[in-house]
């Protein structure tokens, strides 16, 4: 299963420990030079005798087949493996108990080779490790990605931080990759504005690449962040780099990203995001989403669309709390509106090439539109309406097109999922004030109520209660949406005004047969059903403040069975400034900072 970690001997490897060592001399006999669409990656970069061994073929033309290992005599092993992805597509093994010597990984389609590499166990070897961003690295960082986060469509994916994911020997695949034990102890907790960032730097310390970024403004209403020239770290390329370095360089990136960094002008060359088509072919996992508002999420998964079962997205994101959790990409998550403010969309790191003189350098909007190492350049997405955006988006997660029914379930069920997310991070502020009785959480003014530092950034919901009631408005308009986009649902005969008529009536029963539970301030469990949840919808305008009991957290009203055990409330002029800022959450409009 993806995330597990690899078994001891499970791999039908025993028999490999008789296997004879195989003399360096041979070496020449087992190396192969690798080209085409196809690569293989081995981890740790020097594999010891017995140790834990981890291959990974990626490919971005079309699947691998097999893998399989083949001895100093040529005995060939077809080696268990776990498919995932494309594009780009990959096929990962584990293994341990290898005797030293020299060894050939080979990667088959359809019964022929499609790549090989060199592999060799003990003594003084080390891989060699890649010189440059290009196709290869790239599809890598994808397939990594891919790897990291992966997990069962419906399982619940949560981490209070990205340390406990990186040090899943299972997940990452390069868990102590340059044999130093350097995931040990390895501080990682970035947020939202941080993550991708943090995911790229890793991979490029792991593999030995460069890595830029720069320092950027925040905008205005008017202006969308611009950002300096780029800092370009080639440190990781010059040698085996240990963790403090590694350490030192995280600081410095986070101290100097944020939300603004990925909310740049589209057309904005000195950025060190670009926007890409909105197509399957280039929203690899690794790709970023930028909303205009500042929220970031980091592309995992695409889930295909099966007979029986809807395609989905999957990202992950991080929160002021610095948990990770993966979800689902709907217009519940993924923000999208045309504004002055922000370049919004899908966005790819820029990348980083070395000169004749062998410096290094960002390419530009020009240079990135033909070219075929890296995602086009493309203000594609530029051109469409928020209606659009989101319509072009439902096609490429489901082309087949839905049953009406069908996507009601599929939308219902991505609400639910983030009404309970909801309840974790309010339970969260509860927490706190359970620690800290009496204590009261400064509110700042203005759109700093979105963000900000310290315990109002951790524990209130200002941008996850606009969401919620964005995804509110998303189901209720599922009927309208039905008239207004008939190509992307399976009508079976019906017309769309008759599908809008049949969703409308089964909307009406569904909502009274799911329903969430939150424990109040007395920790006696409350359930409200999802018609409940959905006629609050105006109470979630004013429920983001943490000083506010968890009663009025779920829209609660005075003088009712429910709203009897809360004991604490926002300050007044808390409660002025939150009835002040109201009509940015009626409207679902967040203000510029």
């Amino acid at each position: 299963m993806p995330g597990l970690p690899i078994q001891p001997m499970n791999y039908f490897f025993a028999c490999l420990l008789a296997w004879a060592s195989i003399s360096v001399a041979l070496a020449e006999d087992y190396s192969c030079e690798e080209t085409g669409e196809t690569r293989i990656w081995i981890s740790p970069l020097s594999p010891k005798v017995g140790g834990k061994v981890k291959i990974i073929a990626v490919s971005t033309g079309s699947p691998v087949s097999e893998l399989a290992l083949i001895d100093s005599q040529g005995r060939r092993m077809l080696l268990q493996s776990r498919r995932r992805g494309g594009p780009p597509w990959s096929l990962i093994t584990g293994m341990e108990g290898l005797s030293e010597g020299h060894y050939r990984v080979e990667a088959d389609r359809n019964g022929k080779l499609a790549a090989c590499h060199h592999l060799a166990i003990g003594g003084s070897n080390r891989q060699e490790r890649p010189k440059e961003w290009n196709l290869a690295t790239e599809a890598f960082y994808s397939a990594w990605i891919e790897e990291l986060f992966g997990a069962p469509p419906g399982e619940n994916f949560s981490f209070p931080s990205l340390e406990p994911v990186l040090r899943n020997t299972g997940r990452n695949f390069l868990h102590n990759h340059l044999g130093l034990n350097e995931d040990n102890d390895l501080p990682l907790t970035p947020d939202c504005a941080d993550l991708p960032y943090t995911l790229r730097a890793y991979f490029s310390w792991k593999i030995g690449l460069p890595i830029a970024f720069r320092a950027c403004g925040r905008g205005s209403a008017r202006v969308p962040p611009h950002c300096g020239a780029p800092t370009i770290m080639t440190e990781f390329t010059q040698g085996i780099s240990y963790q403090a370095n590694f350490r030192k360089f995280s600081r410095q990136l986070v101290n100097t990203v944020h939300s603004g960094s990925a909310r740049t002008g589209l057309e904005d060359e000195s950025t060190d995001l670009y926007p890409i088509p909105l197509n399957r072919e280039m929203l690899w996992p690794g790709t970023v989403y930028a909303d205009p508002y500042g929220h970031i999420l980091v592309l995992a998964e695409w889930v295909p669309q099966m007979t029986d079962r809807p395609g989905m997205l999957l990202a992950v994101d991080a929160q002021p709390d610095n948990s990770v959790t993966r979800k689902r990409i709907w217009e519940g998550t993924l923000l999208f509106v045309n504004t002055e403010s922000a370049g919004p969309g899908f966005k790819a790191f820029r990348p980083l090439v070395r000169t004749a003189s062998g410096e290094w350098r960002t390419l530009s909007n020009d240079e990135l539109i033909g070219h075929t190492d890296f995602a086009p350049f493309s203000l594609e997405q530029d051109q469409l309406s928020r209606d659009n955006f989101y319509a072009r988006l439902a096609k490429l997660i489901n082309p087949e097109g839905l049953d009406p029914k069908q996507a009601y379930e599929a939308t219902l069920n991505a609400l639910m999922e983030q009404i309970e997310t909801r309840v974790t991070s309010v339970e969260n502020g509860e927490a706190y004030f359970r620690k800290n009785p009496g204590s009261v959480i400064p509110m700042p003014s203005g759109a700093a109520i979105f963000q900000t530092i310290g315990p109002w950034e951790d524990y209130s919901t200002p941008s996850r209660d606009m969401r919620l009631i964005i995804a509110i408005n998303a189901l209720n308009d599922l009927p309208e949406k039905i008239v207004r986009h008939p190509e992307l649902f399976v009508m079976n005969g019906k017309s769309p005004e008759q599908a809008k008529a049949e969703i409308e009536q089964y909307h009406a029963g569904r909502i009274h047969e799911h329903s969430i539970r939150y424990a109040r301030t007395d920790d006696s469990p409350w359930e409200l059903s999802m018609a409940e949840v959905l006629a609050r919808k105006p109470a979630y305008e004013m429920a983001y403040n943490p000083n506010d009991c968890i009663e009025i957290r779920w829209g609660a009203k005075p003088d009712t069975e429910e709203y009897a055990t809360c004991r604490r409330h926002a300050p007044v002029e808390q409660r002025a400034k939150m009835e002040q800022y109201r009509i940015w959450f009626r409207e679902v409009r967040r203000p510029v900072q």
